[in-house]
């Protein structure tokens, strides 16, 4: 059921709750662009009765107000709003694509109630020291990112807020234009999933709602994830499963690789034959290793 709740400066937060109140409670984080409707495939709540899924839409996407400047570090806040709202103490995490830094954050900067984070095909911050941060990464977001460094280093200020704009617009009267523009860029274990109805219809909805009110969402998670995190990635006292697909071109594996000689308690699943959008099949395995480190009871 979809709600309306507030952070703790008072900016509107769009939220949604699945599955048993009673249930184990697990954070999920959309990926980019998104919203809390792209974090679950039809039916698997009821598949997994023993959780309670809580996800919301970043600040910008949707209805959820727009927090311009605001770094990964900061969904650690909402999360806990969100939280709070729904009457949960401590819970899991889990964030695909580029929900998977605002996943972390939530482990590093919630540990007294963050119990254990998994990211599925996630991003190193921008500072990873020893990792070429663009290597194996698709053009398409090597140019979105590019942009996003220009802009905030003052050489092209104009051009991602202008690019993305353009984009969210086409996006908007056509959701299936982003599918159809990186159709050219998919790894070839891509393509088969997103042809699936029940993945495609989950993408489609999620795009159209992550931007049927501005671009701003989309604008702010590509300079936040070029910007410093504002926590170190090291300080994740929890376990931590890191999913990556090894042909994955949108979020390449060695940022994976990185995260996982780092995080102390990491758990690093490598999957052959699997790109980006594997990613949204995993959620079971997810569930399932949760339940293994005591998490989903």
């Amino acid at each position: 059921m979809r709600r309306l709740l507030h952070s703790d400066d008072g900016r509107l937060l769009v939220a949604e709750e699945w599955g048993d109140p009673s249930g184990s409670p697990v954070v999920l984080f959309h990926g980019t662009p998104g919203t809390r409707l792209g974090t679950l495939l039809p039916g698997l709540a009821a598949q997994h009765p023993r959780f309670r899924f809580l996800a919301y839409d970043r600040p910008g996407y949707g209805e959820s107000a727009r927090a311009p400047g605001r770094r990964v570090s900061d969904a650690a806040r909402d999360a806990a709003a969100v939280a709070d709202a729904y009457g949960v103490g401590r819970f899991a995490v889990v964030g695909r694509s580029g929900g998977g830094p605002h996943a972390l954050a939530c482990a590093a900067l919630l540990p007294e109630r963050v119990r254990a984070a998994a990211v599925l095909v996630g991003l190193a911050p921008p500072d990873a020291d020893g990792l070429d941060w663009y290597g194996g990464m698709t053009p398409f977001n090597v140019r979105e990112y590019g942009l996003a460094r220009a802009h905030l280093e003052g050489r092209d200020p104009d051009g991602l807020p202008s690019d993305l704009a353009a984009r969210a617009a086409v996006i908007r009267q056509d959701p299936a234009r982003l599918l159809d523009d990186l159709r050219a860029e998919l790894s070839p274990h891509d393509l088969p999933v997103v042809e699936d109805p029940r993945v495609r219809t989950v993408l489609l909805r999620t795009y159209e709602e992550a931007l049927r009110v501005s671009h701003h969402g989309w604008l702010d998670d590509c300079l936040a994830f070029v910007s410093p995190w504002g926590f170190d990635v090291a300080s994740v006292a929890a376990p931590v499963l890191l999913w990556h697909g090894l042909d994955d071109v949108f979020s390449p594996v060695a940022h994976t690789r990185w995260l996982a000689g780092r995080i102390p308690r990491a758990d690093p699943v490598l999957v052959p034959d699997a790109g980006h959008f594997a990613a949204q099949s995993a959620l079971p395995d997810v569930l399932r290793w949760l339940d293994a480190q005591g998490a989903g009871r």
